[in-house]
């Protein structure tokens, strides 16, 4: 007869960033799955004034992995990089986990190198991620940094600068490399993606990305930012670009007051050339729509035990959830779950209004992976979700601000905080 089966869900805390292990327990087996391990540049959460890096997170995390083993050896069975954005995978960059053993890497089918496909569209992101970057850099130097473009910034370089991190977990390079088998999710074979445990009962339903055309082209990177590229051309080409002019017409800059009649000068000024190749609000729109292509590229998936149903979206935005509540399978699945990744921080672009209210039942437990920012403190998380799920008497664990209770631990410093579930035979 079995008997009970075990899930402890610890939530570390880099600050603004997700890094979740999971451990199940039952018939005498163990099986852990790590879940990112990422913190956002600008959102380290500091303990005594100090910023926590995320190597001290990357180290918890192994030596949790060791106290649990048999032997010493740390091990996971498997680690899912839900998207490549910094605040979920760099930490993965940490050279540590080549003493860990792994079985298994799950990343988004976007990243698998033998789709023609999809890496066009991993490639246009990248490319996106590194010019709009470029973009926002250079139109800091000819105006004063605003708001509006320090967050297109932090956007961008959200989507960028994490090969690292990427390359160790698309090529298995661990203690075992060469025998982590790596899965490009959701499989093509609709069969291989719901995916047995060794514990009996326990499997994984990965739901998304989608793969449907019409969402594929949702996440490639939007048509505003070519009219940016086009726009700044000049500023980014250099001395190679071709002028439209012969030199003999150009006036340098100390001649023109000189040289140009006033009125020309005037209606010149008039055309606000500069702001139409470093508009702010144009900029942080392109940032933003690049933000949730990469956003929607997440893995999405349903740990399964016994009926007992745990969601983790990553950062899923709206599309990507349309494409699971829009399909009876797979609703079903995230249909009064009994826990819940709350998806993206917290933010107000995921986590539609209607998988709270209708599908995910009452008394969930809600954990919010979300950390202080200054710019994003009276946003994120959003406090519309949060009454939401209050509404529904979900139990939310904050990173930021946990409370520890009979059911809920939280480690020193705030490092950890951790939901233990049972789940009866």
């Amino acid at each position: 007869m079995a008997s009970a089966t075990t899930v402890t869900i610890r939530m570390y805390n880099p600050g603004f960033g997700d890094c979740f292990l999971i451990t199940v327990k039952g018939d005498g087996r163990t099986w852990r799955m790590l879940v990112d391990c990422g913190v956002h540049s600008h959102g380290r959460f500091k303990v005594n004034g100090q910023s926590r890096d995320i190597d001290e997170v990357v180290g918890a995390v192994i030596d949790q992995l060791v106290d649990e083993s048999d032997d010493g050896t740390p091990a996971l069975d498997v680690i899912v990089a839900t998207h490549r954005h910094a605040d979920h995978i760099s930490g993965f960059a940490n050279d540590a986990w080549k003493q860990v053993q792994v079985g298994e890497v799950w990343v988004p089918f976007v990243e698998n190198p033998d789709d023609a496909d999809t890496q066009k569209l991993r490639g246009s992101l990248d490319e996106t991620a590194k010019q709009l970057d470029e973009l926002v850099a250079h139109a800091a130097k000819v105006r004063p940094r605003s708001t509006a473009l320090a967050l297109a910034h932090e956007f961008a370089a959200n989507s960028s600068g994490n090969a690292a991190a990427a390359k160790r977990l698309v090529t298995g390079a661990f203690a075992n490399e060469g025998a982590v088998q790596i899965r490009y999710l959701p499989d093509t074979d609709p069969d291989k993606n719901d995916i047995p445990t060794p514990v009996n009962g326990v499997t994984v339903h990965v739901l998304g990305p989608s793969r449907d055309a019409d969402q594929l082209k949702r996440m490639d990177p939007p048509k505003a930012v070519r009219w940016l590229q086009e726009a700044d051309a000049e500023a980014l080409a250099g001395s190679d670009r071709e002028e439209l002019f012969d030199a003999r017409y150009h006036i340098p800059n100390d001649q023109v007051d000189a040289r140009v009649p006033p009125d020309l000068i005037k209606v010149r000024n008039s055309m606000h050339l500069n702001d139409m190749a470093y508009d702010e609000d144009a900029l942080l729109a392109a940032s933003s729509l690049l933000e949730r292509s990469v956003n929607n590229t997440s893995v999405f998936f349903v740990l399964n035990v016994r009926g007992t149903r745990f969601v983790f979206v990553g950062d899923s935005q709206q599309g990507a959830w349309n494409h699971v509540l829009d399909d009876p399978k797979s609703r079903d699945l995230v249909t009064n779950a009994a826990f819940y990744k709350v998806g993206h921080h917290g933010s107000h672009n995921s986590t539609p209004k209607r998988f709270v209210e209708d599908v995910l039942g009452e008394n969930a437990t809600a954990m919010v992976p979300v950390g202080f920012v200054k710019r994003w403190a009276s946003s994120i998380p959003h406090h519309k979700l949060m009454d939401a799920l209050e509404a529904k008497h979900a139990r939310i664990i904050r990173a930021d601000s946990p409370v520890p209770t009979d059911t809920v631990e939280v480690g020193a410093d705030n490092l950890w905080t951790q939901a233990v579930f049972t789940v009866p035979d």
